[in-house]
């Protein structure tokens, strides 16, 4: 099996929203599966030496938003029309909830894991739901042919909570500094809008 393509991302990430589809995409077209490593922008950003998006001074945060605005037209996904009013919450759940539905697929369990992710994402960037209400998250699981409830349950233990740490401190080792990072084969890329150096690394690769 070729080595899959790690995704480090932050479940509440903006970018890592419009990215999401596009590099399940990308690993579809060359048969790498998608290793998903949820991460804490409290760690990463802070580490690498960058600065909290409300630390920003306001016209680079009105920049971000206009930009995110225009990427999600030009990849044509629907995004709602101002900043969401749960774009801040709690990470523990919706962060473990993919990492328990990462460890559910290695064992061979029923679930679009990809779709999840998206899922989780676009609740939050498309629809301005709370991604850490367990309703929400059940509801989304059942969509993507995961048990709800059963993955909640692993999402909040230990060992899932302590995996989304994990990744974080691995993502500040290896270099990245924000959501999305995408790594192909020891090659780091920040960013869906190098979505298009990923696939150039995957051609590569392929030849």
């Amino acid at each position: 099996m070729l080595s899959p393509i790690t995704v480090f991302y932050s479940v509440r990430g903006s970018f890592a929203y419009l990215g999401q589809q596009e590099i399940a995409r990308l690993a579809r077209q060359y048969g790498r599966p998608l290793l998903h490593k949820p991460m804490l922008l409290s760690i990463v950003v802070p580490e690498t030496g960058g600065i909290w998006f409300t630390d920003r001074h306001p016209a680079r945060v009105r920049h971000a938003w206009d930009d995110f605005q225009r990427w999600a037209a030009w990849r044509n996904v629907p995004v709602v029309p101002e900043d969401p009013k749960n774009h801040y919450g709690p990470m523990e759940l919706p962060s473990g909830l993919v990492v328990a539905a990462q460890k559910s697929v290695n064992a061979g369990g029923k679930g679009d894991l990809d779709r999840l992710a998206f899922e989780i994402l676009a609740a939050l960037w498309r629809d301005d739901r709370d991604i850490a209400d367990p309703a929400v998250l059940d509801e989304l699981a059942g969509t993507c042919g995961f048990d709800g409830p059963a993955l909640r349950e692993v999402a909040l233990g230990e060992a899932a909570q302590s995996e989304v740490v994990a990744n974080s401190r691995e993502a500040v080792d290896l270099g990245v500094i924000g959501s999305p990072s995408y790594l192909v084969e020891g090659e780091l890329f920040y960013g869906q809008d190098r979505l298009h150096f990923v696939e150039a690394a995957l051609k590569r690769s392929a030849a």
